[in-house]
């Protein structure tokens, strides 16, 4: 193969090109078909939403899933690729409500009906569909978007069914009433895990803070009195209140009861007319005025809460019965903050509810599905646009002591900003309590983390705190929970949950082409005697998600053996939010299944911020699109910069234009190899004969020259290095050398071997410069290939005439000669010591010196040779413990400092006077300066070779051109011989 200059091209212009190639040759399904189906390695894509469109932190994973994939595919996998689109749930709903110009759950059916809502949602989900494969195209991700799979189909949705079966008869799955995060807008729960998976979910918001006045009853103001001695005359009519202390003062309408600590210290304290009960810690806290100044009060009597318990109060609103308005003892009350005393509303609080239902307390809810009361004083009113009201309200009522303002951090629907509460819910719940430990031993036991920290870390913690997963939805974009009830003769209910559609026709005679709502709500059944309607909740589409292992194959109702082939899977990546989010729910839905974990490495990225340091935003303009950003500087240096940075070891990074650029620059040095591989295998006609097996082999044995043999050891090692950092899924550390190597091919190798390839007497070390040259461009290409694609095809199949170096095997380790590695490390050392010491002396490296001492000279390199050449000096001398120059200017260096820069101008000379490299030509130095005359005496010849010059004349040529030399005028002419 014969080689031409000139060759090289834009990075834009390549990239493009190379993405039509691939298309056109079908070179990614050859790369997958050419390994053995016996030999998979099982990447599973987490599915974006179809919705959204790309940006830099889809764009980071997807560089990743390519990245992984590209290098088990040259160490010899099967390595299927297949894209996946998520397009149910809420965020997919948020996007039609916004098209239809929905603002609340009520609308579907009022404003159009839920089956045009289904239609056009189904329609909606292909929206971005072409701008998401340009784009991952345009990063070089190979992946199979022809056959991806989308959670809305029918297939995907009837694994679903399955699965959701499956767990249901294990006892995974059970039905329940739990507070839950809340979204009133959508009229749905959310779970905790897709609420906090992204920091911000928690805002900070103003809140009006109440102290409220729960008057004793007559008969409990009695008996406590006598628990603990009068407190006031018995014949005054006098009210006795305990003051309890609430955030939310929204949920006073629905208390049912306080909450006190047993063992805390609490008294009776007269503030002007009023007697409060509160706690005696805090005392000095509550009874202040709007500026924080003490006001007088008189402590009465002092007891510890269990005198309390039992006690009951006047209902601030509705008596909610027999077991309501009474004061309970709690452990989770404490003096930190407040009164002392909670009050309970446990329709509305976590922990409350739990309580309550284990004291059997009343759970009333005043609030409808999209936060309206439905009873009092404000019915009909929005909960949060009255909040404020109603405490004020009650303040000018007196049932309400005071009123402070606070600032805390409060939940929002981070697709929405929506501000969501706490709601008990009648939800359908998977059982992960039961699981836990399991989820915790096959994490430990079988997943490995990168980076390492989050195994034990993030990931562990989540599950150790995860709550009973909250797996329906009362919504409509998803799939329909496969369940149906009943009422038999005797008022029991019947439950039954349906596992396939044909299980589905067998019970009812009926198919569906689609299986959404509304039409699957349609269909009804009768078994043994009991007439069965579903019930009209989705499945949370975490669940869909968590399914997609197994549910994208149609598992179990085909690719059976396909999918339990290769289950666990091998490899996922997603961004540290989803260790809370899609990592977790795919562990837990497969380890409750299967019995064991679902994948069995992962990486975990940073988030990508803007070019301030803040969240990527188009409003603010903080980052530059994705596709100008890679036609400026090139997709790959996109890639690698991605690649090489903290985001990797799961640290967050803002990425700037600039970093990209410096990226661009120093890969664009392989660029600068391959022109000058290029440019003098044309002029000496050296041509790459491949061996009959197309494998080039590594030339170790025979290379003699210890700068081919440390260059060709420096690429041995830099591939071992990469494959010991793949193989430990630490990208980070996999491409950290590669810039290191690539400066030292093409600032040490290839510059200290340009006279072996124009000027070199000795064919043999010419002709092993070359081979040297091509063996390490190509396997540097190789070994690039997984993280910058494009330049490693161009510059591989312009080095070989091969199809694709996406279809070879990765590179073998090949010889590394350690002493010559050794000493080369030790030399340059001792030259970058040398050069700073001339630095510091601002001493020009074109002037020579008379001599370098070192501590030690080289066994397996002749030291003398590099040092002489790098350092400018005439002698090396071995002694000391350290480098010292010889600084002393002889009259003889100084002009021999004037020959090397009367050679630097003519050199720049004949690039001005568009000369090629291998030209020879005429030249004419002149100068009244004796000191420069001198010097064109004494060095002429060595100025003539270096410049490809014959003799030196005084004449005048084609090219004319006055250089200064230290004030000294110099006049120099030429032209092509």
């Amino acid at each position: 193969m014969k080689f031409k200059s000139g060759t090289r091209r834009r990075a834009l212009e390549y990239e493009k090109d190379i993405i039509r190639y691939w298309k056109d040759n079908n070179t990614f399904e050859k790369s997958i078909e050419q390994r053995p189906v016996t030999d998979s390695y099982v990447f599973y894509d987490g599915p974006p939403f179809i919705t959204g469109v790309p940006h830099h932190g889809t764009l980071l994973s997807s560089i990743v899933k390519d990245a992984v994939p590209r290098y088990q595919t040259m160490k010899g996998k099967r390595v299927e690729r297949v894209w996946g689109w998520d397009t149910h749930g809420l965020p997919a709903e948020n996007f039609i409500e916004k098209k239809l110009g929905i603002t609340s759950r009520h609308e579907v059916g009022e404003k159009i009906s839920l089956a045009d809502y289904i239609t056009t949602a189904r329609e909606s989900m292909v929206s971005n569909a072409a701008l998401w494969e340009d784009t991952i195209d345009r990063i070089g991700r190979w992946v199979d978007f022809k056959g991806a799979y989308r959670t809305m189909d029918k297939d995907y949705m009837e694994s679903v069914w399955w699965a959701f079966k499956e767990l249901y008869e294990k006892g995974k799955i059970y039905e329940g009433e739990r507070v839950l995060m809340y979204d009133t807008q959508w009229a749905t729960p959310l779970s905790k895990a897709e609420v906090t998976m992204d920091a911000g979910a928690y805002i900070d918001v103003t809140d009006p803070s109440v102290y409220v006045k729960f008057p004793l009853t007559k008969e409990s103001y009695r008996n406590f009195s006598e628990r603990i001695g009068f407190i006031t005359d018995p014949e005054e009519d006098k009210t006795v209140s305990i003051l309890a202390w609430t955030t939310t003062p929204w949920t006073l309408p629905a208390n049912t009861a306080l909450a006190v600590n047993k063992d805390v210290n609490y008294m009776t304290a007269k503030v002007g007319d009023e007697v409060l009960i509160v706690a005696v810690d805090l005392a000095d806290t509550i009874f202040t005025d709007e500026k924080h100044a003490l006001i007088e009060y008189q402590e009465m009597n002092r007891f510890r809460g269990g005198d309390l318990v039992g006690l009951e109060y006047e209902p601030l609103f509705e008596d909610r019965g027999e077991k309501g308005h009474r004061v309970w003892s709690a452990d989770y009350v404490t003096t930190d903050s407040g009164t002392g005393i909670v009050h309970l509303a446990p329709a509305y609080g976590e922990e409350d509810f739990i309580f309550a239902k284990e004291k059997h307390i009343p759970v009333v809810h005043v609030l409808d599905e999209y936060g309206i009361y439905t009873e009092g004083v404000w019915k009909g009113e929005e909960v949060w646009s009255i909040n404020k009201s109603i405490a004020k309200t009650l303040l000018e009522q007196g049932v309400v002591w005071k009123i402070d303002y606070i600032r805390h951090e409060y939940p929002h629907n981070p697709r929405t900003g929506h501000r969501l509460m706490y709601r008990a819910h009648p939800s359908w719940f998977f059982n992960i309590d039961e699981q836990r430990t399991l989820m915790l031993e096959e994490n430990a036991q079988h997943i490995n983390w990168f980076p390492p920290h989050i195994k034990h870390g993030r990931f562990e913690k989540t599950i150790e705190t995860a709550p009973d997963w909250n797996v329906s939805r009362d919504r409509f974009w998803a799939t329909a929970m496969p369940v149906w009830k009943g009422t038999d003769k005797d008022g029991n209910e019947k439950v039954k949950v349906v596992g396939s559609y044909a299980e589905l026709k067998e019970l009812s005679g009926r198919e569906l082409e689609d299986y959404h709502r509304p039409w699957v709500d349609e269909i009804e059944f009768d078994l043994d005697g009991v007439h069965y309607t579903r019930i009209e909740k989705v499945l949370d589409g975490w669940f869909e998600s968590g399914s997609m292992p197994f549910a994208q194959f149609h598992y179990p109702f085909e690719n059976t053996e396909k999918f339990e082939a290769n289950f666990p899977g091998d490899f996922i990546v997603e961004y540290v939010g989803q260790v809370r989010a899609w990592f977790y729910y795919v562990h837990a839905v497969n380890v409750g299944l299967f019995g064991h974990n679902a994948f069995k490495n992962v990486i975990v990225t940073g988030t990508v911020a803007g070019n301030d340091g803040k969240k990527m935003s188009k409003s603010v303009g903080n980052y530059t699109d994705p596709n100008e950003l890679m036609d400026q500087y090139s997709a790959d240096s996109l890639r690698f910069t991605l690649l090489s940075n903290p985001l990797l070891a799961g640290e967050d990074f803002s990425l700037k234009d600039k970093e990209v650029g410096d990226v661009a620059r120093k890969l664009s040095m392989v660029w600068n190899m391959y022109d000058f591989f290029t440019l003098y295998a044309e002029v000496d006609g050296w041509e790459f004969t491949p061996s009959a097996d197309g494998v080039i082999a590594d030339p170790s044995e025979s290379l003699t020259n210890p700068l081919d043999q440390w260059i060709v050891s420096r690429l041995h090692q830099l591939i071992e290095e990469i494959e010991t950092n793949m193989d430990g899924y630490d990208i980070p550390n996999a491409v950290k050398p590669i810039l290191t190597f690539i400066d030292d091919a093409s600032n040490w190798f290839v510059r200290r071997s340009r006279r072996r390839f124009w000027k070199s007497e000795d064919d043999a070390d010419k002709n092993d410069a070359y081979r040297t040259l091509h063996y390490v461009l190509v396997r540097v290409s190789q070994a690039l290939a997984p993280f910058v694609p494009f330049l490693s095809e161009e510059l591989y199949r312009n080095l070989t005439g091969e199809e694709s170096v996406h279809l070879t095997n990765w590179p073998k380790v090949g010889h590394i000669n350690e002493p010559v590695v050794s000493d080369m490390d030790t030399v340059r050392d001792y030259v970058t010591q040398a050069l700073s010491l001339r630095a510091a002396s601002k001493m020009k490296i074109r002037q020579p010196l008379a001599s370098v001492t070192v501590p030690t000279l080289g066994k397996a390199i002749n030291f003398e040779d590099i040092l002489t050449e790098e350092l400018n000096v005439k002698k090396v001398i071995q002694g000391g413990e350290k480098v010292e120059l010889d600084l002393d200017i002889t009259p003889e260096l100084k002009r021999e400092g004037y020959a090397r820069e009367i050679i630097r101008y003519i050199q720049a000379a004949r690039k001005t006077a568009d000369l090629n490299v291998d030209d020879h030509i005429d030249l004419s130095l002149s100068t009244e300066d004796e000191d420069l005359a001198q010097t064109i005496k004494e060095f002429g010849t060595v100025i003539a070779d270096e410049t490809l010059a014959g003799a030196i004349s005084t004449g005048e040529y084609a090219y004319v051109e006055t250089a200064m030399i230290e004030g000294k005028t110099l006049q120099l002419s030429l032209q092509k011989n």
